[in-house]
C-alpha cells in the first residue's frame, strides 16, 4: 500500500543555478511551498506578469529531445527529473520559479534536486492525496516499443532497455517506488548519451550545455567519463527516473504495475493518453473517507504557436 495518504510540500524554499542541457543557458531556479490542491506548476519569473503553467500531460508540446510544456506562447523544457523528484518524494504541491526556459540540468539526474527537498524538510498538509487505482490492464504497443500498466496495490515500475553497444547491452529492472527507494536506487542515475549522437545535436545548435559534468558519455567501446558509473546498471535506472518524471504528469500517483521495454519520453507521452482514454480501467479514490471528490483534471487547451523563449 502507498506510504503517504495526505498531500504534501516543501517545508520551506530551496533555490539553485545550473545550466540548461539544451540551451546551454544559466538558469536560477527556486522551488517553494504550495497549497493544497495546487499541484506542481512552472512560472517563468522572466517574463512580464511572471505566466505559469500546470505540469500536465496536456500541456506537453514537444518530447523529441526533452519533456516541454507550453501555453499561451510561452515554455518551459526539460522538466522530466524534477518531475521524477516531486514524485519519487511524494511532493503533491509546489511552485517552481525559473528565469528562463529550461531547467538545470545539474549532474544530469535528480539527485541534487532530491538533496535539496529533502534538505528543506517535507510537509505532510490536511488534504488527502488521491490516486489513480488501475482495475485492468491497458497497454500500448508499436513495433519493438511497450507500455503497459496493469492492477497492483502500490507504484511499481519494471523497465528493460536493449542497445547494440558493448558497454549497455540488455538491461531490466524492478522497483518498489517509495521515498526511500527512489532516493537509494534511482535518482543519482545520470542522463546518458552516444558521443556520434552529442556531436550531432552540438553542430545543430542543441545540447548547448551538454559535457562530461552532467550526462554519461559512451564512444563506440567505453564510457568517457573518468568516474565511470555509478551503478552497474546506470543506464536503464535513468529510464526509469525518466519513466517516473512522465507519469507525474498524469497529475496523481498512480496505484499499479507499470511495465517499459524499450520506450522514451514521446511514447511514454503517447501511452498517458491511452491510459486517460481508457476510463473503465482505472477509478481515483482517496484513502480517506470524507466525501471529498477527486480534483477536477484540467481540460484540453490549444497551446499558441507563437512560443516565447
Amino acid at each position: 500500500m502507498y506510504a503517504h495518504i495526505h498531500q504534501r510540500t516543501l517545508a520551506k524554499p530551496v533555490c539553485c543555478s545550473g545550466i540548461g542541457m539544451h540551451s546551454g543557458k544559466k538558469v536560477n531556479l527556486c522551488i517553494k511551498p504550495a497549497p493544497i490542491n495546487h499541484g506542481i506548476k512552472f512560472m517563468r519569473t522572466d517574463l512580464p506578469d511572471r505566466p505559469s503553467i500546470s505540469a500536465h500531460f496536456n500541456m506537453v508540446v514537444d518530447t523529441s529531445l526533452a519533456t516541454v510544456i507550453g501555453y499561451e506562447g510561452f515554455i518551459v523544457s526539460t522538466i522530466e527529473h524534477l518531475m521524477a523528484t516531486f514524485a519519487g518524494l511524494s511532493i503533491d504541491n509546489a511552485i517552481v520559479e525559473l528565469d528562463t526556459y529550461e531547467v538545470p540540468i545539474m549532474d544530469g539526474s535528480a539527485g541534487p534536486f532530491t538533496s535539496l527537498i529533502t534538505s528543506s524538510g517535507i510537509k505532510e498538509q490536511a488534504g488527502p492525496k488521491y490516486f489513480f487505482v488501475v482495475k485492468k490492464p491497458i497497454e500500448l504497443k508499436e513495433d519493438v516499443k511497450s507500455v503497459g500498466v496493469y492492477p497492483c496495490s502500490n507504484f511499481k515500475i519494471t523497465c528493460s532497455i536493449d542497445f547494440d553497444h558493448p558497454v549497455v547491452k540488455k538491461q531490466s529492472y524492478s522497483i518498489n517506488v517509495s521515498d526511500q527507494t527512489f532516493e537509494r536506487e534511482i535518482c543519482k542515475a545520470r542522463t546518458f548519451g552516444f558521443l556520434h549522437d552529442m556531436e550531432y545535436l552540438k553542430r545543430y545548435g542543441f545540447a548547448r550545455g551538454g559535457s562530461l559534468e552532467n550526462a554519461v558519455v559512451i564512444d563506440k567501446h567505453k564510457i568517457l567519463n573518468d568516474e565511470g558509473l555509478r551503478y552497474p546498471d546506470e543506464f536503464v535506472r535513468h529510464k526509469i527516473l525518466d519513466c517516473i518524471g512522465d507519469f507525474a504528469l498524469l497529475g496523481m500517483p498512480i496505484l499499479g504495475h507499470v511495465i517499459v521495454d524499450k520506450s522514451g519520453h514521446a511514447f511514454n507521452h503517447a501511452f498517458l493518453n491511452k491510459f486517460l482514454e481508457q476510463k473503465d480501467s482505472w477509478e481515483t479514490r482517496s484513502f480517506h473517507d470524507i466525501g471529498n471528490q477527486p480534483p477536477v483534471q484540467p481540460k484540453s487547451l490549444a497551446i499558441s504557436s507563437s512560443i516565447r523563449y
